[in-house]
């Protein structure tokens, strides 16, 4: 018999009238990941949260759960929360940035919750000084990070670099259960191989059970010894992780699977002049020791779906705002057809030219504006030939969302009302900068059809950046490469993702979870973690 770690009997969580999880039982086996799987909306975020009592504002849980017999009432007191979070059983959030305190050093918030060592005997501040800095370095030795980064904020870091903080202060508490929400979904490849490597090594070490909440069903395959799928607040389908991917039950876990594997669109008529040119781009940041694009050169002819991808920091973000003029480069040219921008000369972009489409739906649109009035303001730009109901109706929106607010529209959907605003005034091209990777497998797949359906009716012409390789290689025709700011490989994408000519690119390829890509692929060694790079430093 499977020894248990955790036990959930009964969960039912409600938002007023609204039911979000029902009747969930689980069980989580001691020292094994666990992966829990399901779309967005699903519950299966409602559920790890109510492991921990941190369920928003409004809504409410109830049902028990066991911790080497240490018996929870879901709906009980905090104190009796005390008990176990935060030190049998803590939480890795999806995005560090938020779950870190900005006022605070990172030293400070590891040791949070745990009482420091005790000094020594006659010796006082100085002495428990020492000792909470050995512990802070001993702590951020384990996640693979330099004892100053302890001293540093955590807006000084990278996001990699922040994860590893919030796992060393999540880890300080030793505790049974470690529950990571989505944990590297904003990383890119070889910055989430990294993560998911340490965090294995140390739940090997400690023998700790994980409970891992994805929508990335490659990852969960790759790292998950026993799977739940979630759908509307119900488990549909258990068992092992290779049972349930190799033989799926459920029609649910069958429909992910297929998502999940993604597809080939087909592309649309690519003319034979270029209708982007960049020209020896470069820019460095104030403060920054090294240029963010060094020399980056690169072209889309009218019609063509072109992807710039690399990790984090590589430049890819920076070259795209430098192409819609929201940066300016300090040297090089960026052309739209005849109509040619200096960047010394700091022109600005003709709106019919280029439009941007951003990462994240919930932020990029004001939440004070109904759909309708964020389109009517993006269509005074243009040409007005549209209508805000074509708009939405081109993006496969009903016409009555006009009236809605952001808050009451999915991610999906919001990043449909983002698109068609990008589409207002008519433009030739679009950027799209990672306008997918906050979305899970299925909603990827429709906003992915949604595009490749604008690029054929309208004769869009798209610049597509990410760090989702797996995305780049359905929807792209051509592709550049980028690491620390300059382009090291381009070419057709199915040449370079089956052929790969530099380390680096297939260094990026053998990181992809489960991909099966290049069987000889090395791993290039990057820089260690450090805060050399200045705040914020571009991707």
């Amino acid at each position: 018999m499977t020894d248990v770690a955790l036990t959930l009997t009964g969960l039912h969580v409600t938002a007023g009238t609204r039911t979000l999880v029902e009747n969930l039982d689980l069980e989580v086996p001691r020292g094994r990941t666990l992966g829990v799987v399901g779309e967005s909306g699903s519950g299966k975020t409602m559920l790890v949260r109510s492991l921990t009592g941190l369920l928003p504002g409004g809504v409410a849980a109830t049902g028990t759960y066991e911790l080497d017999g240490t018996r929870v009432d879901l709906g009980g007191s905090q104190r009796a929360w005390a008990r176990v979070r935060g030190a049998r059983v803590v939480l890795v959030l999806q995005d560090p940035f938020t779950s870190l305190d900005p006022m605070q050093r990172c030293g400070t918030q590891i040791l949070a919750g745990r009482r420091a060592p005790a000094p020594a005997v006659g010796r006082g501040l100085r002495a428990a000084r020492a000792a909470r800095d050995t512990e802070v370095a001993r702590r951020l030795a384990e996640v693979g990070l330099p004892a100053h980064v302890g001293r540093q904020y955590p807006h000084e870091l990278s996001g990699g670099m922040r994860q590893r903080v919030a796992l060393a202060a999540a880890l300080a508490a030793d505790p049974d259960v470690l529950l990571a929400d989505e944990p590297t979904t904003a990383l890119d490849v070889t910055t989430q191989r990294e993560i998911l490597d340490l965090l294995a090594c140390i739940q090997a070490a400690r023998g700790m059970t994980v409970v891992l909440i994805t929508h990335d069903l490659a990852l969960a395959r790759e790292r998950c010894d026993d799977l739940v799928v979630v759908r509307a607040g119900e488990i549909v389908e258990r068992g092992t992780a290779r049972e349930v991917f190799d033989n799926p039950q459920h029609p649910y876990t069958r429909q992910l699977h297929e998502a999940a594997a993604g597809r080939v669109r087909p592309g649309a008529t690519v003319g034979d002049g270029a209708l982007l040119q960049v020209d020896g781009l470069r820019k460095t940041f104030q403060g920054a020791a090294a240029p963010a694009v060094d020399d980056v050169s690169l072209s889309v002819a009218l019609g063509e779906c072109v992807g710039v991808v690399g990790e984090s920091g590589s430049g890819k973000t920076t070259v795209a705002r430098i192409v819609v003029g929201l940066e300016h480069a300090d040297a090089g040219a960026v052309r739209f057809g005849a109509r040619s921008h200096d960047e010394r000369r700091r022109t600005r972009r003709d709106p019919r030219d280029v439009q941007i489409v951003f990462q994240d739906p919930y932020s990029a649109l004001n939440p004070a504006l109904t759909i309708g009035a964020m389109l009517d303001e993006a269509l005074a730009v243009g040409p007005r030939t549209r209508t805000v109901d074509e708009l939405l109706t081109m993006v496969g929106l009903p016409t009555s969302y006009v009236r809605r607010l952001p808050a009451r529209l999915s991610g999906g959907e919001r990043q449909r009302v983002a698109i068609a605003r990008a589409l207002a005034p008519e433009p030739r091209m679009l950027v799209c900068d990672e306008s997918v990777s906050a979305l899970d497998v299925s909603v990827q797949e429709q906003i992915l059809d949604l595009l490749a359906e604008l690029r054929r009716d309208l004769g869009l012409t798209i610049l597509f950046i990410s760090h989702d390789l797996s995305v780049m290689q359905q929807v792209t025709d051509r592709v550049y490469v980028m690491r620390s700011g300059r382009v090291v490989e381009s070419g057709p994408t199915t040449r370079v993702f089956a052929e790969p000519e530099h380390p680096y690119t297939r260094s990026l390829l053998a990181a992809v979870p489960g991909a099966p890509h290049i069987e000889d692929a090395e791993v290039v060694d990057l820089p260690s973690p450090d805060a050399s790079s200045p705040p914020g430093s571009p991707a």
